[in-house]
């Protein structure tokens, strides 16, 4: 997993990704993840990442896929993020490794899953059209955007472009209600501690 080096825990925010190339066995999940997620697995596998995934337009979370938008997507399309987290900072948990490197990581078991942030939600958007809600009242955390990218030994590397804004290819003009999010380019950097995650392999990221 590759995520993005800004997060957020309160408000609401967007972000796209262009999907430049694949290939023949190239693929992808991408979404949000906290910080505390695994950057060693795919966005989804656990329950600090919230994931869509390019073969069939379904959403991950905890490692278990659920039908989500009617179609996938390929080369080509543009697919934006959407997250809400009304009150979030008051939900966002305590870092248990505060004071450690980033890559010392904590034992699962010692990790309690954050109370949900009521009325927070994601959506994905696909060429500017909403696919619906993919998940309502998410753990609190730190959100980040993230992606995983996948292809067989020997075939190039997947392509993807993240597009933090101000300028959205496809900003969507019709947010059904929802509150209208801000640009991921706005969130203020927050300095921490990055060593030994290795190169991503298999993925080039702009």
């Amino acid at each position: 997993m590759v995520r993005a080096t800004h997060g957020v825990t309160a408000g609401t925010w967007y972000f796209e990704v262009k999907i430049v190339y694949l290939g023949p066995t190239g693929h992808t999940r991408l979404g949000w993840a906290t910080n505390r997620a695994d950057i060693e697995t795919p966005v989804g596998y656990d329950a600090y990442g919230f994931g869509y995934r390019d073969v069939d337009g379904a959403k991950v979370t905890k490692a278990w896929r659920d039908k989500y938008a009617d179609e996938g997507y390929g080369e080509g399309d543009v697919l934006g993020f959407y997250i809400s987290l009304p009150n979030g900072k008051q939900y966002e948990p305590k870092q248990p490794n505060k004071g450690m490197p980033l890559h010392v990581q904590v034992p699962k078991k010692a990790q309690k899953t954050p109370d949900p942030v009521p009325g927070s939600e994601i959506c994905y958007f696909k060429n500017g059209v909403c696919q619906g809600s993919a998940f309502k009242d998410i753990p609190g955390g730190r959100y980040h955007p993230a992606a995983s990218m996948y292809t067989e030994p020997g075939e190039p590397d997947c392509i993807i472009k993240f597009n933090f804004g101000p300028n959205f290819e496809f900003l969507p003009q019709d947010f059904g209600g929802l509150p209208i999010p801000q640009p991921m380019s706005l969130v203020p950097h927050q300095a921490y501690e990055v060593k030994n995650e290795g190169p991503t392999k298999n993925a080039i990221v702009a």
